[in-house]
């Protein structure tokens, strides 16, 4: 099983005295990612076991979740009675999360997007122009077609026709972040902050062009040398992975000049590593 939620922490307060610099901490969290403090937004819980037990696990609280929804809370709020809406949002799921729930083919399909038709061959020559297009609903429809063949057509054709709909849609998934590319988007980051802290940068008004590339090809170099990791076009999970460890910050500390700014860099993973479980 996987849980996944958005929340968020108050991880400390400060207040700053009229003509001093430094301000005053009064409250600093000291579990940063207890459920205590970290109140959950939004809360979603995933589990990749076969189709069978999924959905009779999950089966009662879409049904329950729908009948909410059909339904009116009314509340009095000063006097006169309110009438509220339930709305449920299934977020936050990974692609194969999202091709399970909505009855698409596996990620090896020709069909290669769970937001819009595109095959793999048409995917490749545009790069650019893209939009939603699929929907619960129409997946619905699209099942029902593959399921019936109204149109007596050869599997080929039945299956061009319904777009890589091949099971029931089961639940309603709505696009957002998941949690892998929470980590790719951090380990971006935190590789431009490792370059930027190896050629001190906080020191520099505006680095050119080429110290900026000597003190990437550098990070590259030490953290092949000593994790064995090799440098990549675009940012991917597996990297992100290794490279957000206390492992990967002792190595980039090795070229990082200023003890007071190695330190620094420490503590931010460690924070960073500390509220990892709230998100992954």
């Amino acid at each position: 099983e996987k849980a996944v939620r958005f929340s968020f922490t108050v991880m400390s307060i400060s207040i700053r005295v009229e003509g001093e610099d430094d301000g005053i901490t009064i409250f600093q969290e000291p579990k940063p990612n207890s459920e205590l403090s970290c109140r959950p937004l939004c809360l979603m819980f995933v589990d990749e076991s076969d189709h069978e037990t999924l959905t009779a696990i999950l089966g009662p609280v879409v049904a329950e979740r729908k009948a909410m929804m059909e339904s009116r809370l009314i509340i009095p709020v000063g006097g006169l009675l309110r009438s509220f809406r339930f709305f449920f949002r299934g977020t936050g799921y990974d692609e194969k999360m999202v091709r399970e729930m909505e009855g698409l083919e596996a990620s090896g399909s020709t069909y290669v997007c769970t937001l819009c038709d595109s095959t793999r061959a048409e995917a490749s020559k545009n790069m650019v122009l893209h939009s939603i297009t699929r929907s619960h609903d129409e997946n619905l429809e699209r099942y029902e077609i593959w399921r019936k063949n109204p149109f007596s057509e050869s599997a080929d054709e039945l299956r061009d026709r319904v777009k890589g709909v091949s099971a029931k849609p089961f639940m309603e998934t709505q696009p957002t972040l998941d949690a892998l590319h929470c980590d790719i988007g951090n380990a971006t980051e935190f590789y431009k902050i490792f370059q930027d802290e190896i050629g001190e940068v906080y020191q520099r008004s505006n680095p050119s062009r080429e110290e900026r590339r000597r003190w990437r090809s550098t990070l590259d170099k030490q953290l092949r040398n000593k994790m064995k990791l090799k440098p990549v076009m675009r940012m991917n999970g597996n990297y992100a992975r290794r490279l957000m460890t206390r492992e990967a910050v002792e190595v980039v500390c090795e070229l990082v000049p200023s003890e007071e700014r190695r330190e620094a860099l420490q503590r931010l993973m460690e924070l960073y590593l500390e509220m990892k479980p709230v998100w992954r």
